[in-house]
């Protein structure tokens, strides 16, 4: 279907008043008529405006017609520009054969017929406006086929990341499930073991040397439980952009000590030690408890896939920021999951062997970094343990972790 678009006419004749004759016949609405005197002129306008006809007188002075439309037909710009010559001379067949050998499309000749130069002139310019609605429909089209593309992309895209997020939502119910059972089957186990002991009388596993590690015993499971459901609890509230930091004056190395003294136990059964290397004190203002987490699972990670080898934490001041490095001799990350091990969910093959877990302790550790406005790096090779560096500002401003999305 033709669309509203001007039809640029081209009229060349070196007779000022043969120019406006022939414009008369051939203006009309939804047309402009370029006048040129020469070929020259006319070379000029093609150079800057797009014509749906050019209209050549061929007997000009200098370049005349023939030799015009020659070069009109050697430019990629204009050689499609369709070209009706105009000529005072006869019909004569070789004159008209080198006109259209030159790229003419018609003749027309002097003294010119009104109403078959009007006929001719709307034939061009109807083909001219369906040219140019053909060409419009089909940019159309490609656009429309490129936007039914790229939605099809995002289509494929949302399917994978809803079966991504389904097979997560799966496998962590069967990781917290997992987890779980392990403390509630051996608290369940050791109450079964007392009820039996009670009912056949034998007291003496209750007596007071007894009691404390028996309670040492339920408060670790309960612990490992506590910190499992805090650690769901978190990951919802990063979801609902709720979690946030309450910063206040901390002693860094005073809260680093306890944490070690609090994983003495977990690092015995592991059969490895963990050594801290720090300064007196290290003050500055931050989230205590949060940044306790940060602790705890850079210790707990490294206890779990250190391979029972030794672990060190240092801490040290530089540049208005406290650092953090935690070291284990265990199996390492291979490059490839250096990022991946910091998303929720995520762990790498090597882990899943060696060790049971959430996939949730680094991903929470960056969450609780990036709402103090610092930075955690990790370093590894596989088989050659793995080095993770914290940065934290001394001042932390309380941000929200809408501002720290991953």
């Amino acid at each position: 279907m033709p669309i509203d678009v001007e039809s640029k006419l081209l009229i060349v004749d070196d007779l000022p008043e043969n120019l406006l004759a022939l414009e008369a016949l051939i203006r009309g609405p939804g047309r402009a008529v370029y006048r040129a005197g020469s070929a020259e002129e006319a070379l000029a306008l093609l150079l800057d405006h797009e014509f749906a006809l050019a209209i050549l007188d061929v007997q000009m002075p200098g370049m005349n017609g023939f030799e015009l439309a020659e070069l009109m037909r050697g430019t990629e710009r204009t050689r499609h520009i369709p070209i009706i010559f105009v000529t005072a001379a006869g019909r004569d067949s070789n004159y008209a054969f080198q006109g259209y050998e030159s790229g003419a499309v018609d003749f027309l000749y002097k003294p010119l017929d009104p109403h078959a130069v009007t006929g001719k002139v709307n034939v061009f310019v109807d083909l001219y406006r369906h040219r140019k609605a053909l060409r419009h429909e089909m940019n159309a089209l490609a656009v429309a086929n490129q936007k039914q593309e790229e939605l099809v992309q995002q289509l494929r895209h949302t399917q994978h990341e809803l079966e991504r997020a389904v097979r997560m939502r799966d496998d962590f119910m069967s990781m917290v499930s997992h987890e779980l059972r392990t403390p509630l089957n051996t608290l369940y186990l050791e109450t079964q073991l007392r009820q039996v002991q009670v009912s056949r009388g034998k007291l003496e596993s209750f007596s007071a040397d007894r009691l404390p590690a028996m309670i040492e015993r339920d408060q670790r499971q309960i612990r490992n439980m506590v910190r499992l459901i805090d650690d769901m609890l978190d990951v919802t509230r990063m979801r609902r952009d709720a979690l946030s930091i309450q910063p206040k004056p901390v002693d860094l190395v005073a809260l680093a000590r306890a944490v070690v003294e609090g994983l003495r136990q977990q690092a015995e059964a592991a059969g490895s030690v963990i050594a801290l290397e720090a300064p007196r004190e290290l003050r500055g203002v931050w989230d205590e408890f949060r940044i306790e987490q940060v602790l705890t699972n850079l210790l707990t990670n490294a206890l779990r896939y250190g391979g029972g080898k030794p672990v060190e934490m240092m801490l040290w001041e530089r540049d208005g920021a406290a650092h953090i490095t935690v070291r284990d001799q265990g199996i390492g990350i291979a490059p490839e999951d250096q990022q991946r091990i910091f998303e929720q969910f995520e762990r790498t093959d090597d882990s899943r062997k060696h060790a049971p877990g959430l996939g949730l302790g680094l991903y929470i550790t960056r969450k609780i970094v990036g709402l103090h406005g610092g930075r955690i790096e990790v370093e590894s090779r596989p088989g050659e343990g793995a080095v993770f560096h914290v940065e934290l500002p001394l001042q932390a401003a309380a941000k929200t972790a809408t501002q720290v999305r991953a």
